[in-house]
């Protein structure tokens, strides 16, 4: 995709006028750093850092028989959420595979926010969109279900890290608290709608907002304002993943794929195989039933060496037995980590491989996620 065809979010002109590095991500020009990744990756581990995170995708799924229908599209349970919860959960292909890895809100009895990969938006919307029940004519309305695509209405930043609280009650007032984890909340800011989430993808405490993609301006520079107290700093793509894959989160396109699916990913937990009916269902019974050939597992390098990166070839005692989907030097443990997809006898913890990195191999090992814990 050439740089004219990438699109930009509301906040690009701000990333320009704070130097940041840009860079083409997901149809996307994204920031991938200001300063640098190590001095953003430690700001969000220690005090507190503010991500764009417009261009993901926001889908709004409503009609009286909205629920239901989500529950035989989505893998975890929609019946388990209340108004204003939030869960983890994945779009499936009939054979398992992952379309997409979301969060689904309950943002009314019938009304649903599906926050989705910004790659991935467009394809979540057209698989969905084709899945819709058929209604007639001579039907009540009571089985319809309407699917809009909102996300160019939207703006959105995460904002992460352990001063989160004391950043929030700067923005939204002293007597106002966060949603509890996995919640939802609208809040009024300065004369701005804001939708809160307990949510993230860093390891660390933190919420996620989102507003109008006009209103994006006004709260990214005044989270910035307000947070200096606190440390605040703006993060790009680059600590984003490192982040992200120190505490192990998987990454769609990376460590997901259609041809991966969630049970050898090691996230069955967010699969709820007791419904009686969902897309990709009978193909991760199967899975189950019969085992993975291959899982999802942690690594980190021993000794110095380069870092690992994605499709360096994985061996033991000579034997190539799988291939890194992710790889990174981790700022906060100051080691080669990764995940990598092996065969399942070697994905134990503890199990010594190697890691072919441009013809010579390095050793690692199997490690127990997630692979940095707060200490």
């Amino acid at each position: 995709m050439s740089e004219t065809a990438q699109k930009r979010t509301p906040l690009y002109d701000e990333h320009v006028q704070l130097g940041a590095k840009i860079v083409p991500f997901a149809g996307w020009l994204m920031p991938v750093q200001y300063t640098s990744i190590l001095e953003e990756h430690q700001t969000v581990r220690n005090n507190v850092g503010i991500f764009d995170i417009s261009h993901m995708g926001q889908l709004i799924v409503s009609n009286p028989a909205a629920a239901g229908w989500l529950n035989t599209m989505l893998t975890n349970n929609i019946d388990k959420l209340e108004v204003g919860h939030g869960q983890y959960t994945f779009l499936l292909n009939e054979r398992g595979g992952i379309i997409d890895d979301l969060i689904v809100y309950r943002i009314g009895k019938q009304k649903f926010l599906l926050v989705v990969n910004a790659a991935r938006t467009d394809e979540d919307f057209a698989w969905l969109d084709r899945h819709l029940p058929a209604v007639e004519a001579a039907v009540s309305a009571a089985n319809q279900v309407r699917i809009d695509n909102r996300s160019a209405d939207f703006g959105g930043v995460a904002i992460q890290g352990p001063r989160v609280a004391e950043l929030f009650h700067a923005l939204f007032g002293e007597d106002v608290d966060p949603p509890p984890r996995n919640h939802i909340v609208e809040l009024g800011f300065d004369g701005i709608n804001v939708s809160v989430a307990r949510t993230g993808y860093t390891g660390e405490d933190g919420v996620e907002a989102f507003f109008r993609a006009q209103d994006a301006v006004k709260f990214w520079n005044a989270a910035l304002e307000k947070g200096k107290p606190f440390g605040v700093k703006a993060c790009g793509l680059g600590a984003r993943d490192t982040l992200r894959l120190e505490v192990c989160y998987p990454l769609n396109g990376s460590d997901f794929s259609p041809e991966r699916n969630p049970v050898e990913a090691g996230l069955g937990f967010f699969v709820d195989l007791t419904k009686p009916n969902f897309v990709g269902r009978e193909a991760l019974m199967k899975a189950k039933e019969n085992g993975s050939a291959e899982k999802l597992a942690a690594f980190r390098m021993e000794g110095k060496g380069p870092p690992p990166r994605s499709h360096y070839s994985i061996f033991r005692n000579g034997e190539r037995i799988g291939e890194v989907t992710s790889g990174t030097l981790s700022p906060s443990l100051n080691y080669g980590i990764g995940m990598a997809y092996v065969s399942a006898p070697h994905a134990k913890t503890g199990t010594r491989v190697d890691i072919e990195i441009r013809g010579q191999k390095f050793p690692a090992i199997i490690e127990k996620k997630p692979l940095y814990k707060k200490s």
